[in-house]
């Protein structure tokens, strides 16, 4: 079947000595992992190459073969070209965690064109800024409405968020209940939007705090989650 789809760089991993296995989010069928013969040998290969740093935005052009669990790409465009997400260090330390993070929960096989606009739109919006420190926060937080874990804000009034549970309650059921600062912030950014992000204030202590947090999150609603390698790094550069 000849799919021509919008796509999101997950991963790529260098294979043998000039190909390339990349993995994609694509807009039509989900994840789709793929072999780049030969593109780190050929001449035109370098501006091959530069299509699939992680998180750039593609048009791929493939024919899918069901019985291959890598295919083979036709044709590649950039669908935008970022003007800082690949060249400015801090914010390539936000996409090279966010990329492992996505590549480790999304394992969807199917279309979900909120999930895809999501991606889409909030890497445009990380290109854009200029006060971003926190943007990875608010990225990870709203992205577990698409995963299926979002928190219950019912009751938002009350002390304790059970990470467990996803919902807080007025006191501790288990040792996953959060309060104190983690918790105030939590209640700050899921009362907020992109574009008010800047106004919520938080030194690099609170923000490593509350990373790890959600990063406990993730692990307790997805069974196969793995803290990301590259959190030490994103740590490091914002610090």
């Amino acid at each position: 079947m000849f799919i021509t789809t919008n796509a999101i760089v997950l991963s790529k991993l260098r294979y043998r000595d000039n190909d390339l296995i990349v993995k994609c989010y694509t807009q039509k069928i989900g994840i789709v992992s793929f072999l780049l013969r030969g593109v780190l040998k050929s001449k035109k290969g370098g501006s091959k190459t530069a299509h699939f740093q992680l998180l750039s935005q593609l048009q791929l052009e493939f024919d899918q073969k069901n019985n291959r669990s890598l295919q083979t790409i036709k044709e590649s465009r950039l669908n935008f070209i970022y003007s800082s997400v690949h060249s400015n260090v801090l914010k390539s330390a936000i996409v090279m965690f966010l990329s492992e993070v996505l590549s480790n929960t999304l394992q969807e096989e199917e279309q979900n064109d909120s999930l895809y606009g999501y991606l889409e739109n909030t890497f445009l919006w990380l290109d854009s800024q200029t006060d971003y420190a926190n943007f990875h926060l608010l990225f990870l937080l709203k992205l577990t409405k698409y995963l299926g874990f979002y928190p219950d804000t019912s009751q938002m009034e009350w002390s304790f968020f059970n990470l467990q549970e996803g919902r807080f309650e007025n006191k501790p059921s288990n040792k996953y209940a959060v309060t104190g600062e983690n918790l105030i912030l939590l209640k700050q950014l899921l009362g907020t939007t992109f574009d008010a992000l800047p106004s919520i204030k938080i030194n690099a202590k609170q923000r490593q705090y509350f990373l790890s947090m959600i990063l406990l999150y993730f692990e307790l609603h997805l069974g196969s989650f793995k803290t990301p390698k590259s959190l030490q790094v994103l740590n490091q550069v914002f610090s």
